[in-house]
């Protein structure tokens, strides 16, 4: 404790308090965008209370990596603004005090939370990701709940369709009912109506009782059994007139959880350890059939080949001796037509067959290849996470003391816009890693590579008290570059005016 001195206890407070601030504002903020994106999940599902919540702590927490290192730059950005706006980052260099020596104790903060953020993105995410898309899936999969409207046709339930008229809201019987039932095809639709009926679940939710009053229900014979002997145009149908019927409809409305275990071997769900030996193992399996692969081809579509091992070299026997003893050509120009046919359509065939193979065995490697890119990917971005936390401290500070404007204006601006830049440079390599069309490697370290060279650019400018957004500095600038052009311009005017004289004297 007796490094840290009194400046560095005020830094931190500063640095601290809005970090916490920008960092749930963040969290919200992309809190909402996730949840719009499964509001469809979410909505109309009857869902408890505990399940809901549920799904928003797992949100939050799948949100973490992004809201982070936006939290970070916004936090810095706002910290050293402020300092530079009330000029105390001023006072601090009078007194001698370098900013390298003015963000070390944050410097080191940010280091400690970027290690954090390793260890949250290795162990804390994957088990929460697991949780989340497994919940996510169970939504999916549940039942939307039962709630006919009026005067509106309801097509809730898989291979009905319901046309209630009017209802009682209180009683819940509901008056002049049509039901459509195409649950056998719609060939095989059923048609009733009815003056009132009432819909009730069963004790165990998995099926719905409709109970039907005064009605009749229409049904066409066109049966498989009837089918041969029916014509198209002539299909028999029954109907039927009832005073009371019920309708037994299996629906499961129980909220079932997906199994967790399912998505044991997906990317998301391990740790840098687990990745890399899933890796190694698909690899191994990889090389292991793709050499499978090439014995079969081989041995299969060269005629006259077959292949043995001896002292660990490919030795090739039988074709050496076929090639020297016949020509090929000349064997086919001694054919007759009917022979070079079948000649040409074997070799067809064979060319035909060995493509499918190919294309096959290429189908079943980019599997493989697949797996792979996912789980680098994956592993790559545990890194990138901590990587980000420092980069982006190393942009937000000093532009905050280049800046120095405060509060939630300009900060809110650069922050956004920084972020959106990195997020869109992110991203492209993420594609492109994705789509093999980078390495991994190179497509999730892209933002890491352009961002740091802007971060010590700005740190650089920071510690040298650069002007660098002063619209007066700018303006000398632009003085100095367009110098030689404005000295031109007046070279030519005075040999227009000069000429001009001329030209009126001579007159």
């Amino acid at each position: 404790m007796r490094g840290i001195k009194k400046i560095d206890i005020y830094l931190l407070k500063q640095f601290l308090g809005l970090l916490l601030i920008t960092f749930v504002i963040c969290i919200l903020i992309l809190l909402l965008q996730f949840v719009w994106l499964h509001v469809r999940d979410l909505v109309g599902k009857g869902v408890e209370v505990s399940v809901l919540a549920e799904f928003f702590i797992y949100a939050v927490v799948s949100v973490v990596p992004l809201a982070l290192p936006l939290a970070i730059l916004l936090a810095s950005l706002m910290t050293f603004g402020n300092l530079g706006e009330k000029f105390e980052l001023t006072a601090m260099k009078a007194a001698g005090i370098s900013l390298f020596r003015i963000i070390q104790p944050l410097a080191i903060t940010i280091f400690i939370i970027s290690l954090g953020a390793f260890y949250f993105s290795n162990y804390v995410l994957p088990k929460a990701q697991v949780k989340l898309w497994a919940l996510v899936f169970s939504l999916k999969q549940k039942s939307p709940e039962m709630e006919i409207p009026v005067a509106e046709f309801y097509d809730g339930i898989d291979g009905y369709n319901f046309f209630v008229r009017n209802k009682n809201y209180q009683s819940g019987m509901l008056y002049d009912l049509m039901i459509y039932d195409y649950s056998d095809g719609f060939k095989n639709t059923k048609v009733m109506l009815a003056d009132s009926g009432k819909i009730y679940f069963t004790q165990d939710n998995k099926n719905l009782l409709l109970e039907l009053h005064s009605g009749e229900s229409f049904e066409n014979l066109n049966r498989r059994e009837h089918q041969n002997a029916v014509s198209e145009k002539n299909i028999p149908y029954r109907r039927e007139t009832f005073a009371h019927k019920k309708l037994l409809i299996d629906i499961d409305m129980d909220f079932d959880r997906y199994a967790e275990e399912s998505l044991s071997d997906q990317h998301v769900s391990k740790n840098v350890e687990e990745l890399i030996q899933s890796i190694d193992s698909v690899e191994v399996l990889g090389h292991q059939r793709s050499r499978e692969q090439s014995d079969v081809i081989i041995t299969k579509h060269y005629f006259g080949r077959e292949r043995v091992q001896e002292r660990n070299v490919d030795m090739w026997e039988g074709s050496k001796e076929m090639y020297e003893q016949y020509n090929i050509d000349s064997l086919y120009a001694y054919f007759t037509e009917e022979e070079c046919y079948r000649a040409a359509s074997a070799a067809l065939d064979k060319g035909r067959e060995m493509k499918d193979k190919v294309d096959y065995n290429a189908l079943m490697l980019d599997e493989y290849q697949r797996y792979i890119r996912k789980h680098e990917i994956e592993l790559y971005r545990k890194f990138t996470l901590a990587a980000a936390c420092l980069i982006f401290f190393f942009i937000g500070a000093p532009l905050g003391a280049i800046t120095r404007k405060g509060g939630l204006g300009a900060p809110v601006v650069i922050s956004v816009v920084m972020f959106l830049i990195y997020y869109i440079i992110d991203n492209t390599g993420y594609k492109m890693a994705r789509e093999a069309l980078w390495p991994c490697w190179a497509g999730m370290w892209l933002s890491t590579f352009v961002l740091v060279p802007i971060g010590v650019f700005l740190t650089y400018k920071a510690a040298k008290d650069s002007a660098l957004f002063n619209p007066d500095a700018w303006v000398k600038v632009f003085k100095i570059i367009f110098r030689p052009f404005r000295l031109l311009i007046r070279a030519i005017k005075k040999i227009v005016r000069k000429k001009h004289r001329t030209n009126c004297i001579d007159k």
